[in-house]
């Protein structure tokens, strides 16, 4: 639990620094944007790829499968809970409120903790939660916010940054290839830029919403209790009755349990959609999830 509480606090403080640097215009709104671009494309995928270079065995192999029933599995109790719990009504934004509840800041948020908690073991089945999140979140996901339906959403689902890593990582894992030396230590201090950069970009997406509006918005807090708190505990649930190694289950509860994604406040933007109210969840949930995180990690 202390290490939990250690790293969220950690994480919440890397978090201030980045509003401050937003309202002190050190980092700037394109800026912002720069930087989940370089987290997203390159230091990401970075992590996730080391994360492979393990020697190969059988156990790991195991988890990796059983990660990515229970990442499926997951995502949808998750659709199935926002949706019976989330009800379209006249004059709401339902399509973003249920998008926010099921999809969680995995990649941001998610890789960084998992790795305090777990280490390169966690991140490496954290890598099949990442394929199922990116394969749902370009094709349920789009079809969610933007009502449209194509196949580039998959396409691009297959060749983001995230499922490309994993696609090299899985093979050099499986013919067992070790990257030189030079090679593993250049990646590595790419790697090591993960958590600060993703917290800054945190931390300035809060600073650019509104945060004082957003919690005197009580309908973004059944938003968020349905997000951190009503989803993880079904999860908890129905992984008690599955007999699946310990790592495995709490990789994928605390991968679950993480925030509301920012890739909802992005695709509203790109589908010029509610943005402004995407950004408010993001926040409100961001900021509360440093509480119910370490409680949900701790009860499973």
């Amino acid at each position: 639990m202390s290490v939990i509480f250690k790293q969220e606090i950690i994480m919440l403080l890397l978090i201030i620094v980045g509003m401050i640097c937003f309202r002190t215009k050190i980092i700037t709104t394109e800026g912002r944007k720069n930087m989940s671009s370089l987290v997203l494309t390159v230091v990401n995928p970075i992590v996730i790829l080391l994360a492979y270079q393990k020697e190969f065995e059988i156990r790991l192999l195991k988890g990796l499968v059983a990660s990515l029933v229970l990442s499926i599995i997951s995502f949808g109790i998750a659709i199935l809970i926002s949706n019976l719990l989330i009800r379209r009504k006249e004059g709401r934004e339902t399509d973003i409120e249920r998008f926010s509840a099921i999809y969680s800041n995995c990649g941001f948020m998610g890789i960084p903790l998992v790795n305090a908690l777990f280490g390169s073991e966690g991140v490496f089945y954290l890598t099949a939660f990442l394929t199922i999140f990116n394969l749902l979140i370009w094709t349920h996901g789009v079809i969610q916010i933007s009502g449209v339906r194509n196949l580039n959403s998959l396409k691009k689902a297959v060749l983001s940054p995230a499922i490309i890593a994993i696609a090299i990582g899985m093979v050099l894992f499986l013919a067992r290839i070790s990257l030189p030396d030079i090679i593993y230590q250049s990646l590595d201090y790419v790697a090591m830029m993960n958590t600060p950069l993703a917290m800054l970009v945190a931390g300035a997406t809060i600073a650019e919403t509104n945060i004082f509006s957003a919690f005197r918005d009580i309908r973004i807090y059944w938003i968020t209790v349905v997000k951190l708190v009503i989803i993880p505990l079904a999860l908890l649930a129905v992984f008690g009755l599955i007999s699946v190694d310990e790592t495995v289950k709490l990789t994928v509860i605390t991968a679950m349990s993480a925030p509301t994604a920012t890739m909802c406040t992005l695709f509203c933007l790109y589908y010029d959609k509610n943005s402004k109210y995407a950004s408010e969840i993001f926040a409100v949930t961001t900021l509360i999830s440093t509480a119910t995180l370490p409680l949900i990690i701790w009860l499973a």
